[in-house]
């Protein structure tokens, strides 16, 4: 915040769907909530607004991305986080209720269990009037987030768990209170959500399909029902977010280059070749054997859900990408194993003698076939090509 009555800073990651959020304090200090890995974007906004880091808050342990909050540690920010995530590194664990005083501000733990066990939302105070909520995965615009990402017997428990926690400590707060929720549109761990990415308590009690159910029951039974499959990778970034991720520092990533024949080596070896351009440019000509993501927003997480967790890469990148970004999108969902990129990409490589593929791309108005559409269940029912059948990719083998 600017001070008690400003608003606080959003950072959107439209790739993973998320909301972090830097808050000044109002005494030369701020407080980031849910921040992503790498930390760059809120150091320079707070040197920007003449601002020290000094706490950095998680609502939860994340399964969608590598924390933050151990890089602003390691730059002095106290780590603030619930006490039930059992983390190993150091930090200040919060229980319900607890208030930690930031200045002329207040920031007090709510126990809101649902989207994982261990779920707090924060209220920010100004002595008794609370100026904001922020709700992590707990009550997001237009929907709640997931309760299946721990494990099956115990994803009905925590439905019901989030129903209690949203009717018993959320909307009981008053209807005007500005909601700052971490998960939104596009992200995994939302269920069908809009695109506004903030609220008031007010609101979602008026607006949100899922907070209209009559009673517990038809909420879970609602949920349920909407959730889609999510990336493999959310089965482990738990666990990497409890132990302490690898610290990179807020330098620019870079991308170190390979031979031709460094490449063909490492392939070989079992490494994976991911070609970041264009599909266009794929298909005129790409390394055998190679895999195209392309270089876009949600670029992160199809690499986690194609390529296996601590699998080794090499990427295949045209000159006008831009390689820190995919540098920080892989390490945002714990992609560490990065060789390197192929130092003059597919020329090079096919100036060696090596083979190069293509594949061909038909246009629309010459297709004859049977479509196979492969993104994912809700997109597929917003609007599809008639006769279409809808195999996830995630779930193809």
């Amino acid at each position: 915040m600017t001070g008690p009555a400003g608003a606080p800073i959003s950072f959107v990651d439209d790739g993973l769907g998320n909301s972090s959020y830097l808050v000044d304090l109002g005494d030369g200090r701020a407080l980031v909530i849910d921040p992503v890995r790498h930390p760059a974007g809120y150091l320079a906004e707070a040197e920007r607004r003449g601002l020290d880091i000094a706490y950095a808050a998680e609502t939860h342990l994340h399964a969608d991305f590598v924390s933050g909050a151990r890089e602003l540690g390691a730059l002095g920010a106290q780590l603030l986080v619930p006490a039930a995530a059992g983390h190993e590194i150091p930090v200040r664990g919060l229980g319900d209720g607890d208030d930690i005083g930031l200045g002329g501000l207040t920031l007090r733990a709510l126990a809101t269990p649902g989207h994982t066990p261990e779920h707090l939302a924060y209220l920010l105070l100004d002595g008794d009037n609370a100026l904001a909520l922020f709700s992590g995965g707990s009550l997001l615009v237009d929907s709640v987030a997931r309760t299946d990402l721990i494990a099956p017997d115990q994803t009905e428990t925590l439905a019901r768990s989030l129903w209690r926690s949203i009717h018993e400590r959320i909307l009981t707060l008053p209807d005007d209170l500005p909601v700052y929720p971490t998960h939104g549109a596009g992200s995994f761990c939302s269920t069908p959500a809009s695109g506004e990415r903030t609220t008031t308590v007010g609101r979602e009690r008026r607006a949100n399909p899922l907070l209209a159910a009559p009673n517990e029951d038809a909420f879970v039974k609602q949920l349920l029902d909407g959730l889609g499959t999510y990336p493999p990778y959310f089965l482990r970034l738990r666990e990497v977010n409890v132990r302490g991720p690898h610290l990179y520092g807020p330098a620019t990533p870079t991308l170190g280059l390979l031979r031709p024949s460094d490449v063909a080596r490492l392939q070989a070896a079992g490494a994976w070749v991911i070609d970041v351009r264009p599909v266009d440019r794929f298909g005129r000509g790409h390394l055998p054997g190679s895999l195209s993501i392309a270089l876009r927003p949600q670029f992160a997480s199809w690499l986690g859900w194609i390529v296996p967790g601590g699998a080794p890469v090499v990427f295949v990148v045209d000159d006008d990408q831009d390689r820190a970004d995919l540098v920080r999108q892989a390490r945002n969902i714990g992609s560490e194993t990065i060789l390197g990129q192929l130092d003059g990409g597919v020329a090079a490589w096919a100036a060696t003698g090596r083979p190069v593929e293509s594949i061909a791309l038909t246009p629309v108005e010459r297709f004859d076939g049977t479509v196979v559409d492969v993104r994912q269940r809700n997109e597929y029912a917003a609007g599809h090509i008639p006769g279409a059948v809808n195999p996830e990719l995630g779930g193809l083998a």
